[in-house]
């Protein structure tokens, strides 16, 4: 049993309502509002402040009857872990693994998700990452629209079903990252400003009113977003939080409220024994995010690498529009791969103006690379995936720069197999005016960037049709890629000099009229060729070479040189150090 506080300092009474009848909270110090007495587990409640209508708890633990409705108090000492000796990989070494729980799995939930963990131990992941799972307006959609930012969304399983599969995934080796959403809220059924300033008119962020980090009543609204991000990590036992867009979060106050996360992670890592790691997605490339809180910055301990993605992307589709125009040739990608910002400092065309800051010193491990993500597959209109837009040869070139390259690889899921079915942008909201606007602000979104007319998010075939199909595994080509991505992984685990994250190890040779791409990795050279004919590619080693792993058997092998047939990529190291092989 535990007793209930509520911050409202604006309220001049609170009472909350209980299935025993309604009680009086009473004022504390700084605007806390507290029950002299005990919740029991699992009782409902509502809060009214002034007289006015019942409102969920800004920090209810779960909400069973819809992000509106009462709360419910959780005791989170009754469930029964598992897993107190455990101890997650380093994020440096890792492989990351994104899934949306609610269509990962024909269940669309924890406890689905749960019985594919088998799958990606196999494949050779050590990261899962969950899309956000806070509990959100309707059934189901992507996440980044939660209000009950501390209940797990009912319709995945709850509270108890996320424990499951965390508490699961670490008996099988696997760490778990949670993607968290402190930007903005959503557009239904978030009641925060009714408690307090939580928001600020100051600043406009693209969703509306921008969270409250640096004025008046600041310091309890960051009090909230850093409790939240402990309990995902002290009670729910992840492993790490992905930040989403934290170029959003306006803070102009001495400490940022990312710098200042970071410590209260640390101090409960220190307390714990446990390691807890911190990513953000930032668009602003700016090294400053990854650089520790005593040099000066926010401490993050990776972030997403979009510089590496738009490069690869447009070299391999040859897809010039929106972001995508200020990249397209093989020396931003070989800049990517050696430095992780290919705009630091330099003219974007796509934003008219410099973009970004060198990352010098930085090492690879700051930096996650991937071919695709959520939002690189679902912000596009009809939802494509790289399986839509590329041959299987060339998806095989892109697994292999991904998973070889010097930074921390991240898959999305179904890309180990190719997965056909596409990643919409799906709602359900139950309002028709919200029904409304969001199929327009989507429609609007999509014609900026072209790319043809979006489907409906709120349709449910939507939905549907963006669930995986997990019979695909098993059939051409789908399982010829998936068993490239497993020798891949293998390589990289077998070879130390593919998890170095030393850029300055790394050499990138290219070609750009002949199309083809050299990586040098401690003993390992890569060659990949990307053109419609054959290339002799030099290396220029002195050593016999062998070959360890190639997408396509025809690679031969000169003196100084491999001759690589198009559309494909092969690995290759020194024949005395075949021993290494996968």
């Amino acid at each position: 049993m535990s007793a209930l506080r509520v911050w409202a300092p604006r309220a001049r009474r609170v009472a909350v309502q209980l299935r025993t009848g309604r009680r009086a909270l009473r004022c504390d110090a700084g605007g806390w509002w507290e029950l002299d007495e005990e919740l029991e587990p699992d009782a409902d409640y509502a809060f009214s402040l002034d007289g006015g209508p019942l409102l969920p708890d800004p920090r209810a633990p779960r909400l069973p009857h819809g992000v509106s409705g009462p709360a419910r108090w959780v005791d989170h000492a009754r469930f029964a872990w598992s897993d107190a000796r455990w101890q997650p990989p380093p994020l440096a070494s890792g492989v990351v693994y994104e899934l949306h729980v609610g269509t990962f799995t024909p269940a669309g939930t924890f406890d689905g998700a749960l019985a594919r963990l088998d799958a990606l131990v196999e494949l050779g992941v050590t990261h899962l990452e969950l899309m956000p799972v806070a509990s959100f307006a309707g059934a189901h959609g992507w996440g980044y629209d939660g209000v009950g930012l501390f209940a797990p969304h009912e319709a995945y399983g709850g509270p108890d079903g996320l424990k499951r599969l965390v508490d699961a995934a670490h008996a099988r080796g696997l760490a778990v990252l949670l993607d968290v959403v402190y930007n903005h809220l959503g557009p239904r059924g978030n009641h925060l400003a009714q408690f307090g300033p939580y928001l600020t008119d100051r600043y406009r962020t693209p969703w509306g009113d921008a969270p409250n980090l640096d004025g008046p009543g600041s310091d309890e609204v960051r009090r909230f977003f850093c409790d939240n991000a402990i309990q995902w990590l002290r009670d729910y036992h992840v492993d790490g939080l992905r930040i989403d867009a934290v170029h959003a979060l306006i803070d102009r106050s001495p400490v940022h409220l990312l710098a200042e996360l970071r410590e209260e992670v640390d101090a409960l890592a220190a307390a714990s024994g446990r390691h807890r790691v911190l990513i953000a997605e930032s668009d602003l490339n700016d090294p400053r995010v990854v650089t520790p809180t005593a040099c000066g910055g926010l401490g993050m301990d990776a972030q997403w690498s979009d510089d590496f993605h738009h490069a690869l992307h447009a070299v391999l589709t040859g897809e010039r529009s929106s972001y995508y125009e200020d990249f397209g040739c093989l020396a931003q990608l070989a800049k990517a791969i050696c430095c992780g910002f290919v705009y630091d400092g330099a003219f974007s065309r796509h934003r008219q103006r410099r973009h970004g800051h060198p990352p010098r010193g930085q090492s690879g491990h700051r930096f996650l690379a991937y071919l695709q993500n959520h939002d690189q597959i679902g912000n596009r209109p009809l939802g494509e995936r790289a399986s839509h837009l590329l041959d299987t040869p060339r998806l095989m070139v892109a697994a292999g720069l991904v998973l070889l390259s010097p930074f921390v690889p991240l898959l999305f899921q179904g890309e180990e197999w190719g997965a056909r079915s596409p990643f919409l942008y799906f709602t359900s909201h139950a309002d028709p005016e919200l029904v409304r606007a969001v199929r327009e602000g989507r429609r609007r979104e999509c014609a900026a960037r072209g790319g043809g007319e979006p489907p409906d998010p709120h349709e449910p075939s939507t939905f549907e049709r963006s669930r995986l199909d997990w019979s695909e595994r098993e059939r051409a080509p789908h399982a010829a890629l998936l068993d490239w991505y497993r020798r891949l992984i293998a390589l990289r685990r077998a070879w130390p000099e593919l998890c170095d994250g030393r850029l300055d190890r790394t050499r990138v040779g290219f070609d750009e009229a002949e199309l083809w791409l050299t990586l040098a990795r401690g003993r390992l050279r890569i060659a990949c060729n990307l053109s419609e004919r054959p290339r002799v590619i030099p290396l220029g080693e002195g050593k016999a070479l062998a070959v360890l792993l190639s997408s396509h058997p025809d690679v031969r092998i000169g003196s100084g040189e491999v001759g690589i047939p198009p559309d494909s990529l092969a690995v290759f190291g020194a024949a005395e150090d075949r021993d290494g092989d996968a």
